[in-house]
């Protein structure tokens, strides 16, 4: 989806919220006071304490759906999470200023018979509430983006208190005038309950969770069934916004050439992306052999240690040789000697060879090869 219309979608179904509850706080704050009910007052505090999240919510989903940058190589979801995080902490705060003023109220006995005209009110918020659930949900699983998800069951807690409003004014109406009060402490109760969800959800994609385990076998499942790939290790994931980025090292042939393990990463990367749809990102190692607890091959001489010490003076006493292929494999050294018409020379290359492994134990086998294929194999003694 383009970013774009991502963000067109996400900031037209926040401004309709934003819309629904300046609306709806309005009428249930001043009817909650003229009629004398503490729960509905507390319902409409809490409905225009959603037009702020709403305003964070439309600058997280402009700024969080930009794509990567120079500065911002894994893109700017992130931001999605953070404003997740805040509005799950303006969730807690606001539910438990409701819970303790209702508290109060019952503490210190001071109740008042709220009017009939309430819980018509409390009924339509709970109607608007629920369509704004469903509608703004929809959106958030179409566009992938878990802060308009989390806004979603936002307008579903504020149908949730509004039914328990409902409900105390009902009890309040039918004689027990503190059930108003004990609707309140419920409705804060369960705001504090959505946003310690949230704020937990938040953290544990700032501190990079791994997906869940049902998720990450179905990634393994994906590159074990990549042809070439004979082990994988070090698989790591993590979840940025609503996007999977993974981090995996895959096994394969000692012996393939460097281009042909670039074509097996190429394929792994290739079919994560587009058979896990959730997937933004795949970042591909490929090993010869398992070095996940250690790396035993890092004391051996580098090529150009092994030029600069031997492989120049064999060239040089044997023109023949064009060039060489060095393998790191187990701690030891494969090397593999390509010569172009050795002739005569063949046995003195041999017997060079052979005398020159004395002095360097790292080396396990030699090969020769000439165009017209294998000519001789020197194994270590």
């Amino acid at each position: 989806m383009m970013i774009e219309d991502r963000y067109w979608q996400a900031k037209k179904v926040t401004l309709i919220g934003a819309l629904v509850n300046a609306l709806l706080g309005f009428v249930k704050l001043v009817s909650g006071l003229l009629l004398h009910s503490h729960a509905l007052a507390a319902d409409g505090i809490h409905s225009f304490s959603d037009l702020v999240t709403d305003i964070m919510v439309l600058f997280a989903s402009k700024y969080g759906s930009q794509d990567a940058d120079d500065s911002h190589p894994y893109g700017h979801q992130r931001i999605e999470t953070a404003a997740t995080f805040f509005l799950a902490t303006l969730l807690i705060i606001a539910g438990l200023g409701i819970a303790w003023d209702a508290i109060d109220e019952l503490i210190k006995h001071q109740h008042t018979m709220p009017g009939w005209l309430a819980l018509p009110i409390a009924v339509v918020s709970i109607i608007a509430n629920e369509v704004l659930f469903h509608y703004t949900r929809r959106i958030g699983v179409k566009i992938n983006s878990a802060l308009i998800i989390a806004n979603a069951w936002h307008h579903r807690s504020d149908a949730a208190s509004s039914i328990v409003v409902a409900l105390g004014l009902l009890g309040a109406l039918l004689g027990f005038v503190y059930f108003d009060a004990i609707a309140a402490v419920i409705v804060g109760l369960l705001i504090v309950k959505m946003g310690l969800e949230y704020t937990w959800n938040s953290i544990k994609e700032l501190v990079d969770t791994a997906v869940a385990p049902e998720q990450l076998a179905e990634i393994e499942k994906v590159i074990q069934q990549v042809n070439g790939v004979d082990k994988i290790h070090q698989l790591r994931s993590r979840l940025m916004g609503g996007d999977i980025l993974i981090d995996v090292h895959i096994m394969v042939s000692p012996l393939i050439s460097v281009s042909e393990g670039h074509y097996i990463a190429q394929h792994v990367h290739q079919s994560l992306m587009t058979q896990i749809e959730r997937v933004k990102d795949v970042t591909v190692h490929v090993d010869p052999e398992d070095d996940e607890t250690c790396c035993p091959s890092l004391h051996l001489p580098n090529r150009k240690a092994m030029e600069e010490g031997l492989l120049k003076d064999w060239q040089q006493q044997y023109p023949a040789i064009e060039s060489w292929v060095i393998h790191y494999l187990d701690g030891e050294m494969f090397l593999d000697l390509i010569c172009n018409n050795l002739g005569s020379a063949r046995e003195a290359l041999q017997q060079t060879v052979d005398n020159s492994l004395s002095n360097y134990p790292m080396i396990k086998q030699v090969r020769l090869f000439e165009q017209n294929g294998l000519v001789e194999q020197k194994n270590a003694c």
